[in-house]
């Protein structure tokens, strides 16, 4: 039988070490996908009171690739934002996972091509994880002032 009482609950909780929070869409794998994923997020870090640069820069390149690379017709792709502690992590999720990423060196006049370059210059960590197939993830961190408290 179970004896904790709604206060007690609420104390554990106040005694977590880190809030996490959190933030996930899925959006259609299309350039205006890419886009409202950009906006959502940079929206959804000013609401937490973080940093929007370098994570918009991220995150229109992650949901770009996932548009641009891992669509399939009829398949969306998902965004989610995660702060724990110190650390964002932005993870966008296409249905692709036979094609993962691999930043090269574009031709000096290819009008593409340097996106991964770009996140693996400004993010402190990123790479992608292979998830139930046919999905794969390509994940960046940054490091950011700890969040307040969340309601």
């Amino acid at each position: 039988m179970c004896t904790a009482t709604l206060s007690d609950v609420n104390q554990k909780s106040a005694e977590l070490p880190t809030p996490v929070r959190n933030f996930s869409v899925r959006l259609s794998s299309t350039p205006r996908g890419a886009r409202l994923a950009r906006l959502l997020a940079t929206e959804q870090l000013r609401s937490w009171g973080l940093p929007q640069d370098p994570a918009r820069q991220l995150i229109a390149e992650l949901a770009s690739n996932a548009a641009a690379h891992g669509r399939v017709a009829g398949r969306d792709f998902r965004l989610t934002l995660y702060v724990v502690g110190g650390t964002l992590r932005i993870e966008v999720t296409d249905t692709r996972g036979e094609r993962l990423p691999h930043p090269q060196a574009p031709a000096p006049d290819a009008e593409s091509g340097r996106g991964l370059l770009l996140v693996e210059a400004l993010a402190d960590r990123w790479g992608v994880t292979e998830g139930r197939f046919p999905r794969k993830t390509v994940w960046a961190e940054l490091r950011c002032a700890p969040p307040g408290p969340v309601f």
